[in-house]
């Protein structure tokens, strides 16, 4: 493998395509723009896709690279993994394949083995019952297979013995819980394996089915592959829909998932019964920026949804709540009131602000002054969060039906709120301009961009033998004109890919200044900013030689100093 088929196979790539697999994309003029997937809370968004350049770029973290470096920071991957994962795709050969070594690859292979091991055992004659089971949910075959249901038969050590058998040790079976103490983890349950984002069986969930006094999930407990906080049920299954629906839909356990799966609903997910983690949060905001939340109607179920609509909030998410009746999970609530119905609430999700009003007026004692006052100012800090302004009105309305107070004085005091919210941004807004960076330092930056975009460029700046202070932009630019000599033609995309392999330090170095913007290069900007290096080389130079006058004893010494001082100052006056 090579540079050149390296180069060859990026321009077999559509970057926008491979970019918009993993993320929403939208197009805006030439670019594509989404939300950063490489931090949180990017509300505007500033994620730029450029298909001319073959080239992304956030405006707010600075991120930046090709095709292959997106796949690399995304996947948490190498460049020469990327490059093979991306070959594959499209059907090249890139006659490579980097020897890696998995250390958790036993450990899969373990979790495989046992997930077929269940699966055979629920299709054997002894798992009539599970079956039979099975169907009373309304569970067909179909998505048995889809989810890979299968069963732990009434049986000791089978699962531990044929491990063993296989060459894996006691030890290695305890420590990712398929055994416990030397014994099968799982005796007598229906098995529902637990995949992490790529599809890989981590754990497993067990659940009782023959009516046992036993506690009726057992999961698996956390190991080197199966960490609870890191992973969400049915996460690989759901990326394509929940692309396509432009929506998540985040429920609790995984039968709520499998159940809405039956129907049609295939943009879901699950915590797999935890507390919303930042880990799985992020990974959620990744997908998409509309987030369902569909967790129990229970007690519990509202206290998680609030908590987790606020995890969402914050990270500038459009959050919808789907709120079930009854005390009823999805699970039971499709079973109990049919698909038409459960779509039906879908559709007509309500607003996390209009949800959490909802919920915190059960809090207060509207008959009480103090109590409705501390709920009014409560529901108008809601309401000013909410960007619709035809949602805001509607809220208002009924809030102002609800507790008997004029609608003119709600409005005029959510416009007070809205004002003091604008006044903060406003202020946070000026700190950020006066937060400006050295502008020599700008100035160096801009040869990098130009030499990128203009063969001249390179040229000029080769040949003007100008010294450039900053060592990461000096080293960056030697790299540009060698890599210039050799192919005699650069772009963006392709240098990126070259300097994956040879310098990791100074990509960082490049995807800082490249999320940068420049005056549009023409060869008077080159010259300037060339110009501009120039006389500032010369005023350091000057600043030393002051300095050592200061400092010499010797008047002969002092006087020669000055002389130097001197003809640089008629040097620092000329045009270059």
């Amino acid at each position: 493998m090579n540079n050149e088929q390296i180069n060859e196979l990026r321009s077999k790539l559509n970057i926008v395509d491979v970019i918009g697999s993993y993320i929403p994309l939208e197009k805006k003029g030439r670019n594509y723009f989404g939300r950063c997937p490489f931090h949180d809370g990017d509300n505007t968004p500033s994620f730029c896709v450029s298909p001319e350049k073959n080239i992304y770029t956030c405006f707010a973290c600075h991120e930046s690279g090709n095709v292959f470096n997106f796949v690399m920071n995304h996947e948490h991957i190498s460049f020469l993994e990327a490059v093979e994962k991306l070959a594959k795709e499209v059907g090249m050969d890139i006659g490579f394949k980097e020897k890696k070594v998995d250390k958790n690859a036993k450990y899969y292979e373990m979790m495989d083995i046992a997930n077929k091991f269940f699966q055979n055992n629920l299709v054997s004659k002894e798992g009539n019952a599970a079956r039979l089971y099975l169907k009373n949910r309304h569970l067909n075959k179909d998505i048995i297979e889809e989810f890979g249901i299968g069963l732990a038969l009434n049986k000791h050590d089978i699962l531990t013995n044929l491990l063993v058998s296989k060459g894996h040790s006691l030890e290695e079976l305890n420590l990712i819980d398929l055994s416990n103490t030397n014994h099968d983890t799982y005796i007598n349950r229906i098995m529902f394996p637990l995949q992490n984002k790529d599809g890989k069986v981590i754990g497993f969930s067990g659940r009782i089915y023959d009516n046992s006094n036993l506690n009726k999930y057992q999961n698996t407990k956390e190991t080197p592959i199966f960490k609870k906080r890191e992973n969400l049920f049915n996460y690989h299954r759901a990326k394509e829909a929940i692309r396509k629906e432009k929506s998540v839909i985040v429920m609790e356990g995984f039968m709520a998932v499998i159940r809405s799966y039956t129907i049609g609903v295939k943009n879901a997910i699950a915590t797999m019964g935890t507390a919303l983690s930042n880990e799985q949060a992020s990974l959620i905001n990744k997908l998409s920026n509309t987030i369902y939340l569909c967790y129990d109607g229970d007690e519990a179920g509202h206290k998680a949804t609030l908590s987790s609509g606020e995890v969402f909030s914050k990270m500038g998410c459009n959050v919808l709540v789907i709120p079930l009746s009854d005390g009823l999970d999805p699970d039971d609530y499709i079973l109990k009131y049919g698909e038409d119905k459960f779509k039906n609430l879908i559709n007509n999700a309500i607003s996390f602000n209009e949800y959490k009003i909802k919920e915190t007026k059960k809090n207060y004692n509207l008959s009480n002054i103090d109590d409705k006052t501390k709920y009014v100012n409560s529901a108008l800090l809601e309401i000013a969060k909410e960007r619709d302004e035809i949602k805001c009105e509607i809220m208002l309305k009924q809030l102002a039906e609800d507790t008997n107070i004029w609608y003119n004085t709600l409005e005029k005091k959510l416009l007070e709120l809205k004002n003091a919210k604008e006044s903060v941004v406003k202020k946070e807004d000026l700190v950020i301009k006066k937060d400006k960076k050295d502008g020599y330092l700008k100035t160096m930056q801009s040869l990098v961009y130009y030499a990128l975009n203009n063969a001249k460029a390179i040229t000029l700046i080769d040949n003007s033998n100008v010294y450039i202070p900053n060592s990461e932009i000096r080293l960056l630019l030697n790299e540009i004109i060698a890599y210039y000599n050799r192919y005699s033609e650069i772009n963006e995309a392709d240098f990126y890919t070259y300097l994956s392999q040879s310098n990791t330090d100074l990509v960082n170095v490049l995807k800082k200044i490249l999320s940068s913007d420049y005056p549009e290069m023409n060869l008077d900007n080159i010259n300037e900013s060339l110009m501009a290096i120039k006389k500032y080389n010369i005023a350091l130079e000057i600043k030393k030689l002051e300095k050592e006058i200061k400092e010499e004893k010797d008047i002969d010494r002092q006087v020669k100093l000055m002389e130097e001082i001197r003809f640089l100052k008629t040097k620092e006056g000329k045009s270059w």
